[in-house]
């Protein structure tokens, strides 16, 4: 079985049953399933496949890239705990696009929604200590162009920046045993300023009179421990953690705050009980960390803060968007670390919470994207509204994450420049992740035509090859002041649409770049090309070159990591090895640095 890590590491619990592994698994190109009753878990599906990964990749076991709209999966499983005053929890990481779960014949929920995370209390259905069929039909229009799909190709054939499709499930299915008295939400808010964490919970059962204890470490040192009796199914403790301690808090340095170059983070463990019986134990983690704008610049923990971020759409060539390995994810961060990027910019995906774990605990700012609709209609706005409302749940906890970003490159909005309905829509995914998450900043859309934006980020692909001396020099005259940048048109689009301007809000140059350097047999394409890695190395300085110089720009990020597909523009290839001597990327980057030092 590959995939054998706990899946949601911010609310762990000891308990819990993997059902990753070999499945059973059915093309329905007919739509006959349903008719023919395949949920009663009786038919024969005649493939097996690896989950979690599509049927598309090559790590399923079925490596079939050809549209197949509806797909069926079927396992068993058997339950031998005693399940009296219990409740079962069925997880799904994610599953693309609409989900339909049965189990032993009968429905018991569906979602739909592909990048986000759902559970279903399958309780009702369960029989104890026999097998029992677990079936999913999972419908997946692929030309539909209202479904958020991202960088998935809606065409017959992948093509430049639309990559291969998705189907179905592709992060950790998994089961939880919980007594029917549980918690089951928690945020941790950090308070920098105060010096505190906010910690908001809410229970499931009666849990009147019940007791919540718990306890928060920094290492080994114990920092609150405190027990509250409830008289609510929902409980708010502001928690002291500086505790009048200078070095504790950022006055001075990081103290005991989060940041990429000390990511610390702060233990902590629930436990819901009486004098008769412990209920439910969780053990989860936060970091001190406040991010937020002032004087056209972004601020970490109230000090100006350079963002060097790098575009990462967490492809691989045998798992697309599902990772091989939680392995795979952490090399990811270490690799941009060892280039001297100090975040990224996930791109048109709901990344796997397992990454979000690794940039929390490596110090790896992350701004945390969804994928687009092509068009804009009334069900493509809604199907994106739901799952900003799930995204922002399942991810609030994650110290890394201090951006989201709703909108990239007018991606859903095509018309958004004069029409007053999607600059509505901009500015209502503004205002509604703002009113959901007040740690964050919002960008209402990537890289032009902006609205109401805690960031101006633009994008600007436009610095010629070496040969070309005039474009470069436009290049660098473009992003060179607040003026250029303003003035300039980013691929024939106005940097804000019809009726908005700037604010004073800090400017990041959040794409540009993309050269192209084929390593291998590999061809494909990038927005400029080299021939070896020596002239790699030079054309990053020389673009890095102009970015530095910039007097307006407050950081950057570039395109991209890796390749992917026929993307031949990352620093790294498909397969993530390295195209050139990372430690030259490395100086290059912190030149920045070097010369405040200087």
């Amino acid at each position: 079985m590959l995939r054998k890590e706990y899946p949601r590491p911010q609310f762990v619990r000891e308990n819990w049953l993997n059902l990753n592994g070999k499945w059973e698994f059915a093309f329905d190109d007919e739509n006959i399933g349903l008719r023919e009753g395949w949920f009663l878990g009786e038919a024969e599906f005649p493939h097996e496949i690896e989950v979690p990964f599509a049927y598309q990749t090559e790590l399923s076991g079925i490596n079939d890239q050809t549209h197949h709209n509806i797909v069926w999966y079927r396992r068993e499983f058997t339950l031998d705990n005693e399940l009296a005053g219990k409740e079962v929890k069925l997880h799904f990481g994610a599953v693309d696009y609409q989900a339909s779960i049965f189990l032993n014949g009968q429905k018991v929920g569906e979602h739909e929604g592909g990048h986000t995370s759902f559970t279903l209390d399958i309780t009702p259905f369960v029989v104890e200590k026999e097998p029992m069929n677990l079936v999913v039909r999972v419908y997946d229009p692929q030309i539909d162009e209202t479904i958020p799909r991202g960088k998935q190709s809606w065409t017959p054939e992948p093509d430049s920046i639309w990559y291969t499709n998705t189907t179905g499930i592709w992060q950790t299915v998994w089961l939880e045993i919980v007594d029917a008295i549980h918690i089951d939400k928690l945020r941790m808010t950090p308070n920098v300023d105060r010096g505190m964490v906010e910690l908001d919970l809410i229970f499931a059962g009666g849990t009147k009179g019940k007791r919540l204890r718990y306890t928060i470490h920094f290492d080994k040192t114990l920092i609150a421990e405190d027990t509250v009796t409830l008289t609510e199914n929902h409980l708010q403790r502001d928690v002291a953690i500086y505790q009048k301690h200078i070095f504790r808090s950022p006055n001075h340095n990081d103290g005991w705050n989060w940041t990429p170059e000390n990511p610390n983070l702060f233990q902590i463990q629930f436990c819901l009980e009486d004098d008769s019986a412990i209920y439910d134990q969780v053990s989860s983690y936060f970091g001190m960390r406040k991010v937020h704008t002032e004087a056209g610049m972004v601020y970490l923990n109230n000090r100006p803060y350079y963002q060097k971020l790098v575009l990462d759409q967490g492809y691989w060539r045998e798992g697309l968007l599902t990772a091989p390995s939680d392995e795979a994810l952490r090399r990811d961060i270490e690799l941009a670390k060892e280039m001297g990027f100090n975040g990224c910019r996930k791109h048109q995906k709901v990344e796997d919470p397992r990454f979000l774990y690794w940039a929390d605990t490596l110090g790896f700012l992350v701004w945390g994207e969804c994928a687009a609709a092509p068009v804009y209609t009334e069900d493509a706005a809604t199907r994106l509204t739901r799952e900003w409302l799930e995204i922002i749940e399942r991810d609030y906890n994650h110290p890394s994450i201090v951006t989201w970003v709703p909108i990239n490159e007018s991606w859903g909005v095509p018309n958004i420049h004069d029409n007053r309905e999607q600059q509505h829509h901009t500015q209502a995914m503004y205002h509604l992740i703002h009113s959901l998450d007040k740690s964050r900043l919002v960008i209402s859309n990537d890289g032009w035509e902006m609205t109401e934006t805690d960031i101006c980020a633009v994008h600007n692909y436009s610095h010629g090859r070496e040969d070309e001396p005039e474009k470069y020099a436009d290049f660098s005259a473009t992003i060179h002041t607040k003026e250029a940048i303003l003035k300039s048109q980013s691929t024939l689009r106005a940097i804000y649409a019809a009726g908005f301007e700037h604010q004073n809000t800090p400017i990041l140059l959040t794409e540009f770049g993309g050269v192209g350097y084929q390593t291998g047999e590999q061809t494909g394409w990038g927005y400029t090309s080299v021939k070896n890695a020596e002239e790699f190395v030079a054309d990053y300085a020389r673009i890095m070159d102009a970015v530095y110089s910039s007097k307006a720009l407050h950081g950057y990020c570039y395109t991209q990591l890796t390749d992917v597909e026929v993307e031949i523009n990352g620093l790294l290839t498909y397969d993530r090895n390295p195209k050139c001597d990372l430690s030259k990327i490395r100086a290059i980057n912190d030149q920045y640095f070097n010369q405040i030092v200087e």
